[in-house]
């Protein structure tokens, strides 16, 4: 039976990692807020891996955190190890990434959006897309509940018509024993959306106890755990270790003699995998010449002992998978608790979206994670929080908030993904960010905080915070360019210690001795106590800035160049079709995906430089006439 059961600004289908920061978003810009879940158990579900962050997935959590979100606040509270990756790089590569506990990272998370004001949490399964004048209406439930609204975020993770395949084996479920979402995906192709089969899968869990750790490699977190939110004080916490073990010839043998018994490779997989995460049988195929490949024996929680075999994803019987474990150093005698399978799922062409991720066909449609062809819990809440806070914007008849490619990660995610396109599932990389060096992990809240402020999202506490880290950046700069260390004693003993070196007969100025690898901040300011005082964040900012001064200036240079393109607005109205002079593929390109600057223009697959010089001219022969007119 069909029922009103209630009218709101936004409704989130899925509560998961996006659906969350979509939600909280929504709800903390004040407007009242529904949140679908198809099972309040999964809200912030960490269905895969026991851990946020990583390389460039770092990046995203800590973008997330400056804009106003929650990720990084709740890694940190539940975090059980942290590591700061590539470490032996350059700080464009610094990546962080935490071990965290599962379960709780799921509670905690609930507990905030049940606290949040203005926000209704709703298990409830979507089945319809509800229309009126050619907008959003409102989302109508299996159970016949309609929840009218003005603009709606579907963040359905991997649950629309999700498939489960292990072996021979196949059946309709959800990730890790969930339902799945058999009714929306219908929906969807009757308002037009092109639809899209991908698949993604997960280890087996095995038990603690029959596991032999004395003959793995013992993996530590850092001495100084290094928080994720900008907000979060000093964390002091015991921290429990990782372990390594590895695949050998016997675990590879096993492996391909029983290739055709997997779902990968039996053709009962509909859906493309992940190239960047492949499946250990993937792994055996595509690097013949490889002996052996890591394995990593994660603890999932402190409150249970299932632990995640990283490295071994996999959807061969469940007999095969036991086999091939016990083949490995430490897990001869393993138990497996919970199986590896392969999921396949439904999700739509993200070129269907404009960069502000609404459909462009049904105003007030918004859409964010995995339902728009990405992978990953990181990418999934950095899409969240950006459909979250444009569809506020979108009630409030504001412009959207975009990040262009030059500003964050999660620019360069959104825009990958709604001008590219991708036919698997994505998954961010540094590798993708031409503006690395300076989309840095550590510079998060000095680019992004600002924005969250003047959207509504980011509270006078956080803002001050990052005012006071650039304030102080700014005149620690200024100070170490007026000062010259004399070559007196102090500074000969110190140069000696660290670098076995003597001093210039002059002296040597202080922003030059901080350019040195071996010098932080703190070591000149003992030689010159008339430094200012500063917090370790902005001191690193302070030696980031001076050792990686040319790069960063001719970063600056090529960001410059970047904008000036994505300053050229292209027309609404623009016909690609008549423009005389454009090859065909780039017409139809064009005129389907409606980019909105020049600079987008020229990132979709198939349109030449010769056709953006093309619409350049057409751009100018227009500007022209206006001026005549």
């Amino acid at each position: 039976m069909r029922y009103r059961a209630g009218d709101y600004d936004i409704v989130v289908v899925g509560a998961g990692h996006a659906g969350c920061e979509a939600a909280l978003a929504c709800a903390r810009l004040g407007f009242r807020t529904a949140v679908l879940a198809l099972n309040l158990d999964g809200i912030a579900m960490m269905a895969c891996n026991p851990n946020i962050g990583g390389t460039a997935k770092g990046h995203l959590v800590r973008e997330i955190d400056a804009l106003g979100g929650e990720m990084g606040l709740n890694a940190d509270a539940t975090l059980i190890q942290s590591r700061l990756l590539n470490t032996a790089k350059g700080p464009a590569v610094h990546s962080l990434r935490a071990q965290v506990d599962k379960r709780r990272y799921h509670e905690r998370m609930k507990a905030v959006m049940e606290d949040q004001p203005g926000l209704d949490i709703v298990q409830a399964e979507a089945a319809r897309i509800l229309t009126c004048g050619g907008r959003i209406s409102g989302i109508e439930t299996c159970g016949g509940a309609v929840l009218g609204c003005r603009a709606a975020v579907l963040a359905t993770g991997v649950y629309l018509k999700g498939r489960v395949l292990i072996g021979d084996r196949a059946f309709a479920s959800g990730p890790n024993g969930m339902f799945p979402a058999n009714a929306f995906s219908a929906s969807l192709l009757e308002h037009g959306f092109a639809l899209q089969r991908l698949k993604t899968g997960t280890p087996a869990r095995v038990h603690r106890d029959s596991v032999d750790f004395s003959v793995m490699s013992r993996q530590e977190g850092d001495a100084h755990i290094l928080p994720f939110s900008f907000m979060t004080p000093e964390i002091k916490r015991e921290q429990v270790p990782c372990y390594l073990t590895y695949t050998n010839p016997e675990t590879h043998k096993i492996i391909l003699e029983n290739l055709h018994l997997s779902a990968m490779y039996s053709g009962l997989v509909e859906g493309i995998g992940p190239r960047y995460c492949p499946s250990i049988e993937d792994k055996v195929v595509r690097f013949k010449d490889k002996d052996r490949h890591q394995v990593f024996i994660e603890p999932e929680g402190l409150t249970t002992k299932e632990m995640y075999v990283q490295g071994m994803s996999t959807s061969l019987p469940e007999a095969v998978q036991v086999k091939m474990l016990r083949s490995m150093a430490g897990l001869e005698n393993v138990k497996i608790m919970r199986p590896a399978y392969a999921i396949e799922y439904d999700c739509i062409d993200p070129t269907q979206l404009g960069p502000d991720l609404q459909a462009r066909k049904l105003p007030g449609l918004f859409f964010a994670g995995q339902i728009n062809g990405s992978s990953g819990y990181e990418e999934a809440a950095a899409q969240g929080i950006l459909a979250g806070i444009n569809a506020a914007q979108y009630v409030k008849g504001e412009p959207p908030l975009i990040l262009d490619r030059a500003t964050a990660y999660a620019g360069v995610l959104v825009d990958d993904l709604v001008t590219k396109g991708t036919k698997e599932p994505y998954r961010m990389m540094t590798s993708r960010a031409e503006y690395r060096l300076h989309l840095r992990q550590d510079n998060a809240d000095l680019r992004l905080t600002a924005l969250g402020r003047q959207v509504g999202l980011v509270e006078d506490a956080r803002y001050d915070q990052m005012m006071r880290k650039r304030e102080q950046v700014e005149k620690a700069l200024a100070a170490l360019g007026r000062v010259t260390l004399p070559a007196d004693a102090a500074l000969k003993r110190a140069m000696a210690e660290k670098e076995g070196l003597a001093p210039p007969q002059n002296g040597i100025g202080a922003d030059a001795l901080l350019r040195r690898p071996q010098w932080e901040y703190a070591d000149v300011r003992e030689l010159c106590p008339q430094l200012p005082e500063i917090s370790r964040e902005a001191a690193q900012q302070v030696e980031i800035g001076l050792r990686y001064e040319g790069y960063i200036k001719r970063q600056a240079a090529q960001i410059a160049e970047f904008k000036r393109l994505e300053g050229l607005a292209l027309p609404e109205e623009l016909d690609y079709a008549q423009i005389v002079g454009l090859r065909l593929e780039a017409r139809e390109k064009l005129n389907r995906m409606r980019p909105r600057t020049l600079g987008q223009a020229s990132r979709i697959s198939g349109v030449s430089p010769a056709d953006i010089s093309v619409v350049m001219i057409e751009l100018e022969r227009r500007r022209r006439l206006e001026e005549e007119r």
